[in-house]
């Protein structure tokens, strides 16, 4: 129902979110649209790296991630007063360094698998995850093309 740029926007309207929170805001906007609220949305914007969790001492909170292009579903503007927060502020490094203990998580998950079809995605994130958190990921892109090629490392 909602794109993972959608999802990342609602996010992004807050600052950072708790999942129980976006999930809130993501079953409004859908009765809003006469829809059933979205089950996997969530998990499809964590997948494809628009969102990223990030631990803190009050729980696990959502930032739009490296590959976001933060977009507001129709409705959205009304959030903020329907859950009653004006969201939280969170440094962009904690947020990088999450983003990045992922992707190599991801990366290597892709390589023992010999799952060519997400190496590729991945191969894709990582260059937004470079320029968004200014790491050098060229060892594990390299990992990655060689995914299905009879050469992984």
């Amino acid at each position: 129902m909602f794109t993972p740029d959608e999802v990342a926007g609602v996010v992004d309207l807050f600052g950072a979110l708790s999942r129980p929170e976006l999930e809130t805001a993501l079953s409004e906007l859908a009765y809003r649209r006469g829809a059933e609220p979205p089950e996997s949305d969530v998990d499809a914007a964590l997948a494809a790296f628009a969102l990223v969790g990030v631990d803190r001492g009050d729980g696990r909170l959502l930032v739009p991630g490296p590959t976001a292009f933060p977009e507001l579903p129709d409705g959205a503007e009304d959030l903020p007063h329907i859950l009653e927060t004006d969201g939280r502020t969170l440094d962009r490094e904690p947020a990088a360094a999450a983003a990045l203990a992922r992707f190599r998580e991801a990366a290597v998950q892709a390589a023992r698998c010999e799952d060519e079809a997400r190496a590729a995605e991945l191969v894709d994130v990582s260059y937004d995850l470079e320029a968004w958190g200014a790491h050098d990921l060229s060892g594990l892109r390299a990992r990655l093309d060689a995914v299905g090629e009879g050469t992984n490392y």
